[in-house]
Order: C-alpha cells, then sequence, then structure tokens
C-alpha cells in the first residue's frame, strides 16, 4: 500500500519561482488516495471529545464531510462572505496582497460545544485562525485543528500557538 505522500503531485515553480505547489487534487481523484487521506486525518482524532467538525472552504468540506459522516458528527460550514444564507458574523484577515474575509452562521455552534477544524492546508494560518475566532465568538471551544498537509516554512503553526494542531504530512519549505 503507498502511502499518502506518494499520491500528492508536486509542481515546481506554481505559481511563481521557487514555490513547490503540493497539489490536493491527485490525492482525492485516485480513490485509493482519497480513503487513505480520509482514514489518517481521521485518526487524528482518536481520544478527542468533541461536539461537531467545522470544515473551511472548499477543500476543508472535502475532507471534513467524509470524517463527520464516519463519526455521526455535525458539518459546520466557514465560506466566504456572502455565501451562507442565513445570519452570519463574520471575520476578515490579512492576505500576502490584501485581506479576505469568512463567515459562519449565527447559530452554527452553540456555547460551551468543542469544536474540532478541519481543512486540506495549513500554510500561513490565517484562515484557520479566523474560523478560530468565529468558533470562540460563538462561545464554542475549537479543541483541535488538523490538516492533510502542512507547510511548516509558513509559520502557520505560529499564529495558532496555544491550539491543538496536527498535520497528516509536513513538508518543511513553502
Amino acid at each position: 500500500m503507498k502511502k499518502i505522500e506518494e499520491y500528492v503531485r508536486t509542481i515546481p515553480d506554481f505559481p511563481e519561482p521557487g514555490i513547490m505547489f503540493r497539489d490536493v487534487t491527485s490525492v482525492i481523484q485516485d480513490a485509493d488516495g482519497l480513503q487513505l487521506a480520509i482514514d489518517e486525518m481521521q485518526k487524528l482524532l482518536e481520544g478527542v471529545e468533541f461536539d461537531k467538525i467545522v470544515g473551511l472552504e472548499s477543500r476543508g468540506f472535502l475532507f471534513g464531510m467524509p470524517i463527520a459522516y464516519n463519526l455521526h458528527k455535525p458539518f459546520i460550514l466557514v465560506r466566504k462572505k456572502g455565501k451562507l444564507p442565513c445570519e452570519t458574523i463574520e471575520c476578515t484577515y490579512d492576505l500576502e496582497y490584501g485581506q479576505a474575509t469568512v463567515e459562519i452562521h449565527k447559530d452554527a455552534i452553540a456555547p460551551g460545544e468543542k469544536v474540532i477544524i478541519v481543512d486540506d492546508l495549513i500554510a500561513t494560518g490565517g484562515t484557520v485562525e479566523a474560523a478560530i475566532k468565529l468558533v470562540e465568538r460563538l462561545g464554542g471551544k475549537v479543541v483541535k485543528n488538523i490538516f492533510l498537509m502542512e507547510l511548516a516554512g509558513l509559520n502557520g503553526r505560529e499564529k495558532l500557538k496555544g491550539y491543538d494542531v496536527e498535520s497528516v504530512i509536513t513538508y518543511e519549505g513553502k
């Protein structure tokens, strides 16, 4: 059986010279790769008590939803501004060139609920940090953040100091 790293396609110099782009589509377009990714991410939750899984748009949906289904937990969406139909709260965060805003439904998390946040990749940590702030503003407690891949060279963990962060694969560079 292949290791999950063997399913990840690396594209050099994309989107700019010097960047090694780690492509998650090569994992999910292979049935064995997809199953292995979900299984390995789900193993990161063994022994963790929680009430809900929050997935970040959009690839966090791909990995968070099957884990929520397997563990019979509710799945909550964090989406880009303007995509959710009911009353929301929002958080704006900095990007390399500009800002972005994410939202969550105001009734998605009840005070005291324990939450897991799922995404495909942690890079700078800005999106997940914004999601944590949204969960906490609703009174929830983030008990763990899980990712398929981590780009350690972009120091995303630094933004998430004090939170439990775990990834299946860690790449040292950017």
